[in-house]
């Protein structure tokens, strides 16, 4: 399955006379030591604390493939603040073929990308409504079930923002038809339900580089499972005077 993948490994290129600068984001410890790193599923999760370089990885993938840096498709083109970083001009990417289809779709830019896409006037492509008559999860949504059609590689930051505990539900389901026609999903998520999806390569940002976790073991799954189990506990310790 690997072989099938778009996006097969992600490196940073450091040429002899041009060392990497010590400044963001260079100086985070996840990018410094990402040295080369391979994608071996058809989805690769980004997990960490805030902070700790998930976005900025995942926007410098983003726009190493030619997607637009506040999210969007290739030719949904805009920039309402020029804000991303210079790591995309270090990365070096090896491929594999040419995806049918790409888009980089971020919970907090979306009501820009949304915003676009009706000034083109192709908001009635995504729901029985425009984007921006929709609620921000619906909208999110059913951009990804209407616009995400495959086989292509998605990539998502942080959608739980937009999404409701059973819209995760939804967005698991549409991930799965996605994978299964053939597209790779790269995204970065605090969400316990989005990074139990079957056979996903969780990338873990820590201190010291990205390592590999399982779901269940991530500190996001631990704090959510402690708090649903004891959440009188965890309440008192946590408010208490």
């Amino acid at each position: 399955m690997a072989a099938e993948l778009f996006l097969k490994r992600v490196a940073i290129d450091v040429p002899d006379d041009e060392p990497l600068p010590n400044e963001y984001p260079f100086d985070l410890p996840a990018i410094r030591n990402l040295d080369e790193r391979k994608f071996t599923s058809p989805v690769t999760v980004f997990v960490g604390e805030n902070g700790s370089g998930k976005s900025t990885l995942l926007e410098a993938l983003a726009v190493s493939l030619g997607l637009n840096a506040e999210g969007g498709s290739k030719n949904l083109r805009f920039s309402t603040r020029d804000s991303h970083s210079s790591l995309a001009d270090r990365l070096r990417l090896t491929r594999n073929g040419r995806p049918k289809d790409a888009f980089f779709l971020r919970a907090e830019s979306f009501y820009n990308v949304a915003t676009k896409i009706e000034e083109v006037g192709a908001g009635h492509h995504y729901g029985p409504a425009g984007l921006h008559e929709q609620s921000h999860g619906e909208a999110f949504l059913n951009l990804v079930i209407s616009r995400f059609g495959g086989p292509g590689i998605y990539l998502m930051d942080e959608p739980e923002a937009a999404l409701s505990p059973q819209r995760q539900l939804s967005m698991l389901v549409r991930m799965h038809e996605l994978v299964k026609g053939g597209s790779q999903i790269i995204l970065a998520t605090h969400s316990p339900m989005l990074m139990s999806y079957p056979g996903t390569d969780i990338w873990h940002f820590e201190e010291h580089g990205i390592g590999s976790v399982a779901a269940e073991d991530t500190e996001h799954w631990q704090l959510m499972r402690n708090f649903l189990n004891r959440p009188g506990v965890m309440l008192h310790e946590l408010l208490r005077d």
